[in-house]
């Protein structure tokens, strides 16, 4: 995983200033929190929490958050910790596989990352989750990538053009390819001034029943999974579902004790 932190600093410079205020993605995810665990106020850890953007909207809505990152990308939260103060947010930069705790948590988020890294890396976080943050009864929320939207990009070229009155000040362009075999996504980006300075992402996508299988053994379990903010019927029959396939690039599963 020797590439994270320079992709998410670098792309973190070109997108800071745009998308590291509060947004309505932002305000979506504390909805869909609210969904699944109830509207009481919570002890929430969030893992990659970027700009503090997301985590800020957890603590405007009352939770108290503990978000840690391992990026630059961290450096702009601080607007967001100045403003809340460290008793609604507090922001580590460090490496959650290595972050340490000195309590548990009622909720464990983690949101648009699950992926980087091999099966093994993600069992180790999942144990983690399990067995050191989360407290009796807690409940983690992990965005997970669905395989088969990812693949279906396959080959896609796409150039976004700089914006600077919206805070986009760079030309980019990507490139996305999947690798069937591992079932991840690669995906390669670049400034059109630079284009010799290309980085590239991996993301290891699952489908639930391979979500499933990965929970093996690590002390959670899958009890739902969202998809376009929407509970999905995991025992249906979902031959052919066009939004599975084409339009969902990415589910929410919510992950419970697998003792519970």
């Amino acid at each position: 995983m020797e590439w994270v932190e320079d992709f998410y600093s670098r792309t973190g410079r070109w997108w800071g200033e745009a998308e590291s205020g509060i947004g309505d993605r932002d305000r979506d995810r504390v909805e869909r929190f609210r969904r699944v665990c109830g509207p009481e106020p919570k002890r929430v850890l969030e893992l990659g929490c970027g700009y503090g953007n997301t985590a800020a909207a957890f603590a405007d809505a009352g939770h108290r958050v503990v978000a840690v990152e391992l990026t630059d990308r961290a450096d702009r939260a601080k607007a967001h910790t100045e403003r809340l103060g460290p008793d609604r947010l507090r922001v580590v930069r460090g490496d959650f596989y290595t972050a340490a705790f000195d309590s548990r948590f009622d909720a464990v988020t983690y949101w648009n990352g699950f992926g980087i890294g091999s099966d093994a890396d993600q069992r180790r976080l999942l144990r983690r989750i399990a067995t050191e943050w989360l407290a009796p009864g807690g409940t983690a929320l992990v965005d997970v990538y669905n395989p088969f939207v990812w693949a279906a990009w396959n080959g896609d070229v796409e150039l976004l053009q700089a914006n600077p009155t919206r805070g986009y000040h760079h030309e980019l362009q990507q490139h996305l390819e999947f690798d069937p075999v591992s079932a991840t996504a690669v995906d390669t980006w670049w400034d059109t001034a630079e284009p010799e300075r290309r980085i590239t992402q991996r993301l290891r996508c699952y489908s639930p029943a391979d979500l499933r299988l990965l929970l093996e053994g690590t002390g959670l379990a899958l009890a739902g999974v969202l998809a376009g903010g929407e509970p999905v019927d995991l025992a249906a029959d979902l031959t052919g579902d066009a939004a599975w396939l084409r339009d969902h690039y990415e589910y929410l599963a919510v992950l419970t004790s697998a003792a519970d």
